[in-house]
């Protein structure tokens, strides 16, 4: 499966985004979504999880509240919506698809080519 992101941009603090991530293939709804980030010079960080129906989902305590994932595997999609956006949250986005749910990145077969979103305060 192939993957793009998009939907990053420039958002002032408090404000909120909505990425996306298109997934080719017929083969979408046989694969756990995550979405990961990497700030500069941090380690990339697992943010959320949906499970292959979109049953379950599945957040880092540092985003649970204030981000929301979501999928759409009549369009082959998964979002992630960001609200209470804040400085922090700068970083580029990856979203990913994977076998199973894992909050590692290493468990996930397939990633898009990431997506910037800059806060300003």
């Amino acid at each position: 499966v192939q993957l793009q992101a998009s939907g990053g941009g420039l958002v002032q603090a408090g404000g909120s985004l909505r990425l996306s991530c298109a997934a080719s293939g017929r083969t979408f709804r046989s694969y756990v979504m995550g979405w990961f980030r990497q700030a500069l010079g941090k380690e990339r960080e697992f943010l959320a999880a949906i499970s292959y129906s979109g049953g379950n989902k599945f957040y880092a305590d540092s985003v649970k509240g204030r981000f929301t994932i979501s999928r759409d595997n009549a369009k082959h999609t998964a979002d992630l919506q960001m609200n209470s956006l804040n400085p922090e949250d700068t970083a580029v986005y990856y979203c990913a698809a994977g076998y199973k749910y894992s909050e590692l990145g290493s468990q996930y077969a397939y990633w898009g080519q990431g997506t910037q979103l800059t806060v300003s305060s």
